[in-house]
């Protein structure tokens, strides 16, 4: 396996897989992962689309579950939340573990590059900020039969809220590598996750909150 750190300024040939120490953020370009054209393709999505998806799939589970007499009012918002907040635990740790995990094999490296390094390598490729339609399907699709089967008619209100929140995490993730800090509070976003970014990768996992950021103690030292 190839771990060279040099930098490919095309994208005719397949980027060679770099390990997390050896990358080095750029500002322009993008990175080749496949040699095939399809799977090449499907790397690539525009963010509409699967944000489309994860926000319709929240709410007509909500509707359903509502008025198929399956969820109350109350318990709705309940189960809402839940897995809102159930979605935030599950970014942090994916982030963290699976996104960061140790490289000490050739195989681990080539699935962490394609996974997540190929994003702090050109952390301004929006159309690497979100996995394609196909793959957002399937993902909402088992989603469904995890939350139904495991919880009944309960699933439908926390998958509505877990879908819900994967929808925010892509778009706050959009915004922040796309779009210039705002000048009031939401600032603080773009600046936790460039400390991410920019500083150190074993901090500020977390996106779309910073929740279990001060719950674990991963958040980013004030004086930095």
């Amino acid at each position: 396996m190839n771990t060279s750190p040099e930098i490919l300024e095309t994208s005719t040939t397949v980027t060679p897989v770099k390990t997390p120490e050896a990358i080095k953020p750029k500002h322009k370009g993008s990175a080749r992962l496949f040699e095939n054209p399809v799977l090449e393709r499907l790397t690539h999505t525009h963010i509409a689309g699967p944000l489309s998806i994860f926000f319709a799939v929240a709410g007509v589970s909500l509707y359903y579950g509502l008025s198929q007499g399956l969820l109350t009012g109350l318990s709705a918002f309940g189960l809402f939340l839940g897995g809102w907040l159930l979605f935030t635990l599950a970014e942090y740790l994916m982030h963290r573990f699976v996104y960061h995990m140790s490289t000490n094999t050739p195989r681990k490296a080539k699935f962490q590059y394609t996974m997540h390094g190929v994003h702090h390598e050109f952390p301004k490729d929006k159309t690497r900020l979100a996995m394609p339609p196909i793959l957002t399907v399937f993902v909402a699709s088992l989603l469904f039969f995890i939350f139904r089967f495991t919880l009944g008619n309960a699933g439908y209100g926390v998958l509505a809220g877990f879908v819900f929140g994967y929808a925010l995490y892509l778009f706050v993730h959009y915004a922040i590598h796309v779009y210039s800090p705002p000048k009031n509070f939401l600032k603080f976003w773009w600046h936790h996750h460039a400390q991410h970014h920019y500083r150190q990768d074993e901090i500020a996992f977390g996106v779309s909150t910073t929740l279990w950021d001060h719950i674990v103690g991963t958040m980013p030292k004030k004086n930095a």
